[in-house]
C-alpha cells in the first residue's frame, strides 16, 4: 500500500468537498453540516487556514482542514477530517492527524484544537494517545448550534 499525504490546493476544492460528504455518510448525525459540504467552503477554508489529503495508492481516501482562530491566529481548529467507510478501521486518520500536528509545529502555532461530537465519545482516548487534553472552558467555533456542542480538546505546541 503506498500511502501519501499531501497539501491540499483551491484545485482541490471539489474533491474534499465529496471526499467529506462520503467520509460522514452514515457515520456522522445528519444534522452535521459537512453533508451539505461545497467546494465554495473548502476553498474558504483552504484559503484562511489549510487541509491535506490523504492517498492510498494514488486514490484520494481521506481529507481534513484547519482555520485559525479570528481571535487568536495562532490556535488552529482542525475540522471535517474524514476517511472513506472502504478504509476505515486500518487507523488511517492518524496520518491526516499528524500531517496537521507536524505543519502546527513547523508553523510556529502555539495550540490545536479540535471537536469530539457528543455522539462520538470514543474518539477522546484516540486524539489523547497524540497528546490532546479535554478542554472543557473552551467552546468551538464552528459548533453547529442545530445540534449538543461538541467536547473541545486541545495540544499545547509550544510551552
Amino acid at each position: 500500500m503506498n500511502l501519501r499525504v499531501r497539501e491540499a490546493t483551491t484545485d482541490d476544492a471539489r474533491l474534499i468537498a465529496e471526499l467529506t460528504r462520503a467520509a460522514w455518510a452514515g457515520k456522522v448525525s445528519v444534522t452535521s453540516s459537512g453533508h451539505r459540504e461545497t467546494a465554495v467552503i473548502v476553498a474558504e477554508h483552504l484559503r484562511d487556514g489549510g487541509g491535506f489529503v490523504l492517498e492510498v495508492d494514488n486514490q484520494a481516501i481521506g481529507s481534513v482542514r484547519w482555520l485559525p482562530l479570528d481571535s487568536e491566529q495562532d490556535v488552529w481548529e482542525v475540522c471535517r477530517m474524514g476517511v472513506l467507510p472502504t478504509h476505515r478501521g486500518t487507523n488511517l486518520s492518524q496520518h491526516l492527524l499528524e500531517a496537521v500536528i507536524h505543519h502546527g509545529l513547523t508553523s510556529g502555532v502555539q495550540e490545536v484544537r479540535l471537536a469530539v461530537r457528543a455522539d462520538q465519545p470514543k474518539l477522546i482516548d484516540f486524539y489523547a494517545a497524540y497528546e490532546f487534553e479535554l478542554a472543557e472552558e473552551l467552546e468551538y467555533s464552528h459548533a453547529n448550534p442545530l445540534e449538543p456542542p461538541p467536547l473541545v480538546m486541545r495540544r499545547l505546541l509550544r510551552h
